[in-house]
């Protein structure tokens, strides 16, 4: 068959009435592997040099008890959020240094968290330096947790996120700066691990809490994050949080 061009596409003018059936054989097998999940998703546009596409998500309404956010602030924190396509190549998770030790503390950034954001007095292990127990609430899911085994530390706009939407072009330095970032309690929360790793690497255009009543903060720290540390949005990921925010307008009406 005819090789790749420079252009990502296959010159198909220049196969053979045999190949061109075989090719499009082929392509019509991957398609239906793809339907039945024994293919990942996008095999197909990839075999044809395309951008996947990422299946259409529905944001979720925002209930009438949803905890209430100054949404003209959002709005207008959003608006000095650049709108630009992500660089979705070249994350690596190594390049973020995270859980960094505390200065003048044998404690890492994760365990002033879990201090910070426990709803008690933690117990500490004997020499100080490790959280064994205390009381969370994933905002998450409203869940609770005495074991800071059963929590992770979650980066509100994940790490990838933050490499694909400029962060890609910060020093690592910058890099370590956000990932261990307890400045403002936004960018880092106490969710359960659970939960987290169901968000991965998602924005609000893929995910949103399961606790329908934490939309309108949610998306306000997301935005928050995104604007403090200069990161962008993607038009996709924009129209998410527009249309959470006007439900949110909506429900505390």
């Amino acid at each position: 068959m005819d090789r790749w061009n420079g252009g990502g596409r296959r010159s198909w003018r220049r196969l053979s009435p045999g190949a061109l059936l075989l090719a499009l054989a082929l392509l019509g097998g991957a398609a239906l592997l793809e339907r039945l999940d024994l293919l990942p998703p996008g095999t197909v546009e990839r075999l044809l040099g395309q951008e996947p596409k990422r299946p259409a998500y529905r944001v979720p309404a925002v209930p009438p008890d949803a905890a209430r956010v100054d949404v003209a602030e959002v709005e207008g924190w959003l608006a000095r959020v650049r709108v630009v396509a992500e660089k979705q190549k070249g994350y690596r998770r190594e390049d973020w240094p995270h859980w960094a030790e505390v200065p003048g503390s044998c404690r890492d950034v994760r365990a002033a968290v879990l201090i910070r954001d426990s709803l008690e007095p933690v117990q500490l292990s004997s020499d100080g330096c490790r959280v064994i127990r205390g009381r969370w609430r994933d905002s998450y899911t409203g869940q609770e947790s005495r074991d800071p085994h059963e929590l992770d530390i979650d980066h509100r706009v994940p790490l990838d996120e933050a490499h694909d939407s400029g962060g890609h072009a910060w020093s690592r330095e910058r890099r370590a700066a956000y990932a261990n970032d307890l400045t403002d309690r936004r960018t880092l929360v106490t969710v359960a691990a659970a939960v987290n790793r169901a968000k991965g690497s998602k924005g609000p255009d893929e995910w949103l809490p399961p606790d329908r009543t934490q939309l309108c903060r949610y998306v306000a720290d997301w935005v928050a994050v995104k604007l403090r540390w200069e990161l962008a949005v993607d038009a996709r990921e924009r129209a998410a949080i527009d249309q959470v925010l006007d439900g949110c307008r909506r429900a505390g009406r």
